[in-house]
């Protein structure tokens, strides 16, 4: 395949071969530029299920929630257990002074005394006890979900940002290739008497304006490879795989309105999390209200006198008055109330954010996917056949180089706007799709794909 840019005069033409060395070389250079900083490694390509499978995989903050569950459920057991019995040593009504002074066998009243002492916890308290931390488990749990949806979602976007930014440098390496072969055409028709050096300058101009976006391009690269190394680790030098669907998400958005969208959204891992700590501050609450009943403890002593006199056994209970409850029990209880419904109202309030949130992501993510296909279907197939009218008319001596360099500025402006636009949907598809981990159940609901 050969491009020809003719100089306008009668019948000289400078034919340059396009896809020759010079092109390959021209696309390879610019490439291995942008790209030395990947090691591409020999495992095959990185899709981005694979990606966010290690992201999760190598997290310490999961383990960490681990830990916290593990923590929790051991406290529960511990909990329904009566409290530990109070072994009691002592001696008791020892003379200090007279005859008798510190002597333990010579006076009726000296006593040593040995005994043990067990409150006894009612066995609601001690199950709600228990109950609370359990509630605890289950919120960490849910931490866990929302711990790993944020890991899958930062993972996608970092993903994703590599993914377009590796896609932009393969723009411009093809768009310098060809703004180089516009250079070499400007310079062949210079020499031929055919052509001004202005034409070569405004040439050389458009392969360094490219080089310059190249540049930021090779640093957004860069930052994208070290974002997503973050998560993955070494696994991040190897090539990616394709990008997944981005017209598709995990739940049938048609049938979602906004009481559906409530209804689904009512699982999401931050609301659950509040759920749990609704579910806490209940139990706490019942717990308050176990405690207007007193608890209570038995002691049992054996008192070991002289020789000279019985040893002797004492047995009694303790139990607390409750005497001032209207200020005690009752204002703990109306604490514990009123941070149920605190939690209640944080809960709904963090459910209607998300469900306006959802709604903007829902209506942003179809609009940009109508955009994109404005972009495919009708404005880029124009700026390519405007830079070819431009060229050809550039053969035919109807037109100078700087249309043609024009042209292809815009085209290439074009085809970098329409990969920023399916950059910026890809990044709101990763929002919605991900709204929930990926082996979660997403909210005991129908999870067909909708397209």
């Amino acid at each position: 395949m050969f491009l020809r840019f003719t100089a306008p005069a009668a019948g000289r033409t400078l034919v340059l071969d396009a896809v020759g060395r010079r092109l390959a070389t021209a696309s390879a250079l610019l490439a291995m530029a942008a790209w030395a900083h990947i090691a591409l490694a020999a495992d095959g390509p990185l899709s981005l299920a694979e990606a966010q499978r290690l992201a999760v995989a190598r997290s310490r903050q999961l383990a960490a929630q681990d830990a916290a569950v593990d923590a929790s459920r051991d406290l529960a057991v511990a909990a329904r257990q009566l409290p530990d019995p109070v072994l009691k040593i002592g001696v008791n009504n020892l003379p200090v002074n007279g005859p008798e002074r510190y002597r333990l066998a010579d006076d009726a009243m000296t006593t040593r005394q040995v005994g043990v002492m067990q409150a006894f916890t009612g066995s609601d308290k001690r199950r709600l006890r228990a109950e609370r931390f359990e509630r605890e488990a289950d919120k960490a749990m849910a931490e866990k979900d929302r711990l790993t949806a944020d890991i899958e979602r930062r993972t996608a976007a970092a993903w994703l940002d590599r993914y377009y930014a590796e896609a932009m440098v393969r723009v411009l390496a093809e768009q310098r290739a060809q703004a180089q072969l516009a250079v070499e055409a400007a310079e062949g028709a210079y020499r031929g008497g055919r052509g001004a050096q202005a034409d070569i300058l405004a040439a050389r101009t458009a392969v360094g304006m490219i080089d310059d976006r190249a540049s930021e391009l090779d640093r957004k690269l860069r930052n994208a490879n070290v974002r997503l190394e973050r998560w993955i680790g070494a696994a991040a030098g190897q090539p990616l795989a394709d990008r997944p669907d981005i017209d598709t998400v995990r739940f049938d958005l048609a049938a979602l309105d906004t009481a559906g969208l409530r209804g689904h959204l009512d699982h999401h891992p931050e609301i659950a999390v509040l759920g749990k700590q609704e579910q806490i501050a209940q139990t706490e609450a019942d717990l308050a209200k176990a405690n207007e009943k007193a608890d209570w403890s038995v002691e049992v002593n054996y008192l070991r006198r002289g020789a000279r006199f019985a040893d002797m056994v004492s047995v009694g209970v303790s139990v607390p008055l409750q005497w001032d409850r209207r200020h005690r029990q009752d204002r703990e209880l109306a604490a514990k109330l009123a941070a149920v419904e605190q939690a209640k109202d944080e809960r709904d309030e963090m459910l209607r954010a998300h469900v306006a949130d959802t709604r903007a992501l829902i209506n942003e993510w179809q609009n940009d996917r109508e955009r994109r296909g404005r972009y495919e279907r009708e404005l880029i197939p124009l700026a390519v056949e405007r830079s070819a009218a431009v060229l050809a008319a550039y053969r035919g001596g109807k037109g100078g180089i700087g249309e043609v360099l024009a042209a292809r500025r815009d085209e290439i402006d074009l085809r970098l706007r329409a990969l920023q636009l399916e950059a910026a949907t890809a990044q709101l598809w990763e929002q919605l799709n991900y709204l929930f981990p990926s082996t979660h159940s997403m909210s005991r609901r129908d999870a067909t794909e909708h397209k």
